[in-house]
C-alpha cells in the first residue's frame, strides 16, 4: 500500500500522509489492544505530525488515490506493530521463534506468500517483460538486489527497535525518519533546503525527542 501510495501522487504527498501513522497505531493500541498512552504522549503527535506535513508542503500535490492508499499503508503499519508486540510477549510462542531476527523472517516470507496472488492479479501481464528486464538490464537488476537488501535490514531494524520500545513509540520514530528522507535527498539531489523546509525538519525530530522524554519530565515533577 506504501508503493501505490507514492507511485499514485507526488512523493512528499504520501509523506504526509504516511507521517499520520503514530495516530493511527496510537488509536489501536489505546482501544483495541488496551495498551494506554498518556495524554501527554497524546499531545506530542501532533507536532511530529506537523512537522512532517511542514517539511513536504511546498512540493504538495495532492491525490485521492494517494491519500487513500497511504491510509491503508498506516492502517496495516499499525496492525503489523502491534500484533509484532504482541508476538513478542505471547508466552511459549515468542520462545521457539528464538530471536527478533527469526520472527522478522518469518513475518516477511508470510507477507511475500500473501503479497504473490496481488502482485499476479495487478501485473501478472507484464511477469515475462519484467523478467527480460532483469536479464538485460544490469542497472534494473542491481538496484532491484540492493534495494532488497536495504529494505529488509532497516524493516529488520525497526522490528528490534519495536522489541525494546512498543507499537506507538516505534510509529513515532518511523515517522521521524521522514523529515531524515526529506533533508537526505534534497542533499543527494541538490534540492533547496528553504527555511520552511528545514523548520518543519526541526519541528519533527524535536516532537520526536519530546515523546520520548514527556513521561520522565512530568514524573520528576
Amino acid at each position: 500500500a506504501s508503493v501505490f501510495a507514492l507511485s499514485a501522487g507526488a512523493v512528499s504527498f504520501g509523506q504526509i500522509v504516511k507521517a499520520a501513522e503514530p495516530a493511527f497505531a496510537a488509536v489501536l493500541s489505546q482501544f483495541v489492544y488496551k495498551k494506554n498512552i498518556s495524554k501527554a504522549k497524546w499531545m506530542c503527535l501532533p507536532i511530529v505530525i506537523g512537522g512532517v506535513i511542514l517539511a513536504s508542503v511546498k512540493e504538495l500535490d495532492f491525490a485521492v488515490s494517494a491519500l487513500v492508499a497511504a491510509c491503508i499503508a498506516n492502517l496495516f503499519a499499525a496492525f503489523k506493530g502491534n500484533e509484532n508486540k504482541k508476538l513478542m510477549e505471547t508466552d511459549g510462542l515468542k520462545d521457539r521463534m528464538g530471536s527478533v531476527g527469526n520472527q522478522f523472517a518469518l513475518t516477511t516470507i508470510l507477507g511475500f506468500l500473501i503479497s504473490i496472488p496481488v502482485a499476479l492479479a495487478k501485473e501478472g501481464a507484464k511477469a515475462s517483460q519484467f523478467v527480460e528486464l532483469f536479464k538485460t538490464n544490469p542497472i534494473l537488476s542491481a538496484n532491484l538486489i540492493a534495494s532488497g537488501l536495504w529494505f529488509y535490514g532497516y524493516n529488520e531494524l525497526s522490528t528490534m527497535t519495536l522489541k525494546k520500545t512498543g507499537a506507538v513509540t516505534q510509529s513515532v520514530a518511523n515517522t521521524a525518519k521522514r523529515v531524515i528522507v526529506i533533508v537526505g535527498v534534497a542533499i543527494v539531489l541538490g534540492e533547496s533546503l528553504d527555511p520552511i523546509k528545514l523548520l518543519g525538519c526541526g519541528i519533527g525530530i524535536g516532537g520526536v525527542f519530546l515523546y520520548s522524554i514527556i513521561d520522565q519530565l512530568l514524573a520528576k515533577k
